[in-house]
């Protein structure tokens, strides 16, 4: 993602999955994200997984695994990630290509960025686009 700096990104989308191994791997396969790290259970659960984007990055775990987060999860809706990509129609293709579900093809934007709009399997909305806002730190 643009505009950090280089610097270590500050804000990370934590989502969790009933198949968080599938998830990962639409992830990484349909939508363009490199495994950075996973760290599973006895029983297979993903305890906590790391998929990076760009300089962004999101944090995935399996619903169900225990625990105060995923306690506090475990009625939450699906959510919404935004992520920058440079070449949003490449990156569309791509998604296509792997049977991702497409909400909005690329659309020109009238504050001048180029998105698309994607659900995953478990139904969280990612929105992929050349908005990069620049953040003073």
């Amino acid at each position: 993602m643009a505009g950090t700096g280089g610097a270590r990104p500050g804000v990370f989308p934590t989502l969790l999955y009933a198949d968080a191994k599938a998830a990962i791997r639409q992830l990484t396969e349909a939508l363009g994200f490199t495994e950075l790290s996973v760290y599973e259970a006895e029983d297979g659960k993903v305890l906590h997984a790391e998929l990076v984007q760009g300089g962004g990055a999101v944090m995935i775990g399996s619903k169900g695994r225990g625990g105060l987060f995923d306690t506090a999860m475990k009625e939450a809706g699906p959510t919404g990630v935004y992520v920058v990509v440079d070449d949003v129609d490449a990156h569309h293709e791509r998604a296509v290509e792997h049977g991702v579900e497409i909400l909005m093809p690329p659309t020109d934007q009238d504050y001048g960025s180029r998105d698309y709009m994607a659900r995953d399997a478990e139904g969280n909305i990612w929105s992929f686009g050349t908005y990069a806002p620049e953040i003073g730190v």
